[in-house]
């Protein structure tokens, strides 16, 4: 049975004029994770990326370290959330510094989000935002041969909402797992003739032990 890995970018620039780009600590993540997919042993037959420079960034790292010269295909449904724009629009607020007072204002922005639907003020709404992630691997599930694995390189709410979705709780889903995912994080689903299935979540175990200082959410 095949299997697709989901892993969320490294760190990127929190509090920085660009948060779009990968930190140093993220580039050295990076180069940990493709450590460990190759420690794995699994070969992909096909690898996907958003379109977002920290998501694109830890690609190209990881499967340097992994010895990995599959294509990227990149797919901007693998992209996150706006979290500006929803901020802005919800929980009467903008983006803070502070990492503890933005994880506050971004759970409250987050449930209204979700809780508006279709009728939120949001360039995206969260059906659109779910319908376009749970797409992308509906697609990439439906091209992998029998037997292939997959890798993907994306965000942490686009991880809650596909395995909140696989759970058939999506909104939940969003709301719990995307504010525990740890950056370089592994996400695996089985692929096969019963469908897409959540195996494990999250896991980071190139993480722990003497990598523990590479640990980061943010």
């Amino acid at each position: 049975m095949g299997a697709i890995y989901l892993i969320r970018h490294g760190q990127a620039s929190f509090g920085a004029a660009d948060y779009d780009a990968l930190s140093p600590l993220g580039f050295e993540q990076s180069t940990v994770l493709g450590a460990e997919l190759k420690r794995r042993g699994v070969e992909f037959a096909q690898v996907r990326s958003g379109t977002l420079a920290r998501q694109r960034d830890t690609a190209a790292t990881a499967l340097k370290a992994l010895g990995c010269d599959v294509p990227v295909v990149e797919d901007e449904r693998w992209n996150e959330y706006d979290h500006v724009d929803i901020a802005a629009h919800h929980a009467g607020g903008a983006p803070q510094q502070d990492s503890r007072e933005y994880q506050r204002l971004l759970d409250a922005a987050l449930t209204e989000w979700v809780d508006s639907g279709d009728s939120g003020p949001c360039t995206e709404s969260w059906p659109a935002f779910l319908g376009r992630c749970t797409a992308a691997l509906a697609e990439l599930a439906g091209s992998l041969g029998k037997g292939e694995n997959g890798l993907v390189f994306t965000s942490g709410g686009v991880l809650g909402a596909v395995a909140g979705s696989l759970l058939g709780t999506p909104g939940p889903g969003l709301l719990k797992l995307n504010r525990v995912t740890v950056n370089t994080g592994i996400t695996k689903l089985t692929s096969g003739r019963g469908g897409v299935n959540l195996l494990s979540f999250n896991e980071h175990p190139h993480l722990e032990g003497e990598n523990a200082r590479l640990l980061s959410y943010r």
